[in-house]
């Protein structure tokens, strides 16, 4: 399931491009932390869950008890995230950053270390919407400094335009862990 992403690939993704919406990606990395989560739903929230609005069903008039009532709701968005996980996990394409072949350029996966204006550095690795995490370093492809990077080299210089103004970002190193 596997899949090295390619250059030409990255059509859809590229500078100024919109991303096809039938088109989403996940590294391996986030694949496997979506997956854990749809079992954790599916073995430990959902049974609990259940018992918990049986149990309440059994005490009689269930339209004025109020764990009954909660019960039934927190199903129902137990069940919504699953069905979302699912869907995500049956039709993106997985990309396994280290099998990446041209690492020269940041393409889809790839842990990019910035330097900005200040000469403070950032790394960011460069992910799918649903594996967004900024506080530990995972930034959307789709996002503006995302946009920015594909393509681009080590010594490339690019331009951000963020709601604080633009800023200078130049690539200090590519790597695909």
């Amino acid at each position: 399931m596997s899949q090295d992403v390619s250059p030409d690939e990255h059509d859809d993704l590229d500078e100024g491009a919109e991303a096809a919406p039938f088109r989403r990606y996940l590294t391996r990395a986030g694949a496997e932390r979506m997956h854990r989560e749809l079992l954790q739903l599916l073995n430990e929230a959902r049974p609990k869950v259940t018992a918990e609005v049986s149990a309440a069903a059994a005490q009689g008039d269930r339209s004025e008890n109020a764990e009954y009532i909660y019960g039934k709701k927190r199903l129902r968005e137990i069940d919504r995230r699953i069905r979302f996980l699912q869907r995500r996990l049956d039709t993106a394409t997985i990309v396994t950053p280290a099998e990446q072949s041209d690492r020269s350029k940041v393409y889809f996966g790839a842990t990019v270390t910035l330097e900005d204006e200040d000469g403070e550095r950032t790394t960011y690795q460069i992910v799918g919407s649903d594996e967004i995490d900024a506080s530990g370093g995972r930034i959307s492809v789709e996002s503006p400094i995302g946009r920015a990077l594909l393509r681009k080299a080590p010594g490339e210089t690019v331009e951000v335009r963020r709601p604080r103004g633009e800023i200078e970002l130049t690539i200090v190193d590519i790597r695909y862990d």
